[in-house]
């Protein structure tokens, strides 16, 4: 049982929501998984979803799972590609993934209205402007 399991903390792992330009000069976003540790992530399991009330209106978006077998070190996966208009509600990511033997997991919840521009920031490891979430 889950509860019979003992999660270590997360640590130098993070998602981010993050821009660039397509041929077009379109912008365009996708979530990334980072890796910043020193070690691959294996097995690594991705849920998101979205959800929250929009004008009064309920909002949940499908859940999609993502999975990858492996995250190097000082590297990064591109998740999903993201809409803008789902940014007003709240965008959550739950990750999981095995170091050795041991299993982590932890969920990242981006709260609505926090992918703005004044939120924006340098993302060196992706070399783009984007919201990281650690």
């Amino acid at each position: 049982m889950k509860k019979d399991i003992d999660f270590d903390s997360v640590e130098g792992v993070s998602i981010a929501i993050a821009t660039s330009e397509n041929e077009l000069g379109q912008a365009i976003w996708n979530v990334y998984l980072i890796n910043t540790n020193p070690y691959n992530l294996d097995n690594v399991l991705v849920t998101s979803k979205g959800y929250g009330t929009y004008q009064d209106e309920e909002i949940k978006t499908s859940v999609l799972r993502h999975m990858f077998e492996q995250v190097a070190p000082k590297s990064f996966v591109r998740i999903e590609p993201i809409d803008p208009a789902i940014f007003h509600i709240y965008n959550e990511y739950w990750v999981s993934y095995y170091i050795g033997r041991k299993i982590y997991d932890k969920k990242f919840i981006f709260v609505p209205e926090s992918v703005v521009e004044n939120n924006l920031i340098d993302i060196s490891i992706l070399n783009m402007r984007g919201v990281l979430h650690n």
